[in-house]
């Protein structure tokens, strides 16, 4: 079947699924494979559990004229996708970066829905399988599309950007993340960057945090750009007013106040602010869009649980994102402060020195208490409390009291689950 017929046959039914748990009625179903799974066994599942149509790439499972074989599924998906973005009259923003991917998405999301027929990445569906999942989100009416990219390895986002084709692009930071797969720091740098690269080729927009040496150096050569900073006056004004414990903003004689914990979210929320603008937002509009906003699903999650002030940001944690959380937590005043901090993954050979690093920066700051948890922090050289795994964290918890009115931070990589501990507290 070519990509036009079974674009056809999607506009008509106008949702797909991967996943027969959570099939639809009339969902196109795609039977994609894993490492430790193959999808093309479902598809007689699906078709029973109400999908109208099965893409299989073995011959053995075909069932009937329900069933479409094709060479992959998942470059079918992939190759449907684009053509949808292609057909759709949508504007793509995409972005990626190390640190603050999926709020700086959201609250894009926040800001533009308040005047135009918006979709967003749901949740961190940002890979090869989640990216063009949410073009086919996009609907007849839709006319801006917010597309979030991830990537652990060189040519990962160049691959995306042929798929999504945006139209404007965000980079929200470099830093140390998925060290193991992009070789070290300058990998990472050249890996999302490939953005900028596909950006520039095409003679696409670019947004630019100018506070950033390294996009504004990468930068400085494009024209079409639109920057925010703090301190360049070439560029669009926004300043952080206060972050304790909140980020207020002062834009355009406009005072924002936030509901996002950390000074490290200050340039995600310029991020919303500058694209807003952009797209003829109303200022008034923005401000009530970032004060509305609430963070949830772990990250900086504000939490008041049996007397404590828990701060839970355990979706993801990297080098970059644990030292500005740390830098934060340690900034806030007048609190008893306790940090349950656990391994960061995907750094290779470098784990060893930067979990050490983590140990370091923490010495000589005004904490009541530090946990490390997991075989990495374990290793390390400390006098703080080590813990291999959650369990032995339990364990610890249940038989040692944290102060009452402490301040807690969570946080670790997402395989440590953290979140955990609100059970134990």
């Amino acid at each position: 079947m070519k990509i036009q017929d079974l674009h056809s046959a999607f506009l008509t039914h106008q949702s797909v699924s991967t996943d027969t748990r959570k099939i639809k009625e009339n969902d196109i179903f795609f039977a994609l494979k894993g490492d430790n799974f193959n999808g093309n066994i479902y598809a007689q599942k699906a078709l029973d559990s109400g999908a109208s149509i099965a893409i299989i790439d073995e011959e053995k499972y075909f069932i009937d004229d329900r069933t479409i074989l094709v060479e992959d599924v998942l470059t079918t998906l992939q190759q449907l996708a684009n053509y949808h973005r292609k057909y759709s009259k949508a504007q793509v923003i995409s972005l990626t970066g190390s640190n603050g991917k999926t709020t700086t998405k959201e609250l894009i999301n926040a800001v533009l829905c308040k005047t135009y027929k918006t979709i967003a990445t749901k949740g961190n569906l940002n890979n090869h399988i989640g990216v063009p999942l949410t073009l086919l989100t996009i609907q007849p009416d839709t006319e801006i599309a917010i597309v979030e990219m991830g990537a652990n390895h060189l040519k990962e986002i160049e691959f995306l950007c042929k798929i999504a084709e945006p139209d404007f692009g965000y980079i929200t930071n470099f830093g140390k993340a998925h060290l193991e797969g992009f070789g070290g720091v300058e990998g990472v740098i050249k890996g999302k960057s490939e953005l900028y690269e596909y950006l520039i080729k095409n003679n696409k927009s670019i947004f630019l945090n100018a506070d950033d040496p390294i996009q504004l150096d990468k930068l400085k050569n494009y024209t079409k750009k639109y920057g925010f900073s703090s301190v360049n006056s070439k560029y669009y004004n926004i300043e952080m007013t206060e972050a304790q414990p909140f980020v207020n903003i002062q834009v355009e004689n406009t005072n924002i106040k936030t509901n996002l914990i950390g000074s490290y979210n200050f340039h995600n929320c310029c991020a919303a602010i500058t694209i807003a603008k952009y797209f003829n937002v109303e200022l008034s509009e923005i401000k009530t869009a970032l004060e509305n906003y609430t963070p949830d699903n772990n990250r900086s999650q504000i939490i008041n649980t049996k007397g404590l002030y828990v701060i839970l940001d355990a979706y993801n944690a990297n080098p970059s994102s644990m030292k500005v959380a740390i830098e934060n937590f340690n900034s806030l005043n007048n609190l008893h402060k306790t940090m349950i901090l656990g391994d960061m993954f995907e750094l290779g050979e470098s784990a060893e020195e930067e979990h050490q690093n983590i140990v370091e920066l923490t010495k000589n700051m005004n904490f009541d208490q530090v946990f490390f948890v997991g075989e990495n922090f374990y290793k390390t050289q400390t006098d703080a409390i080590k813990l291999r795994n959650f369990d032995e964290l339990k364990v610890f918890i249940k038989n040692n009291t944290i102060k009452a009115n402490s301040a807690i931070l969570i946080k670790g990589s997402r395989g440590m689950a953290l979140e955990r501990v609100l059970d134990c507290l």
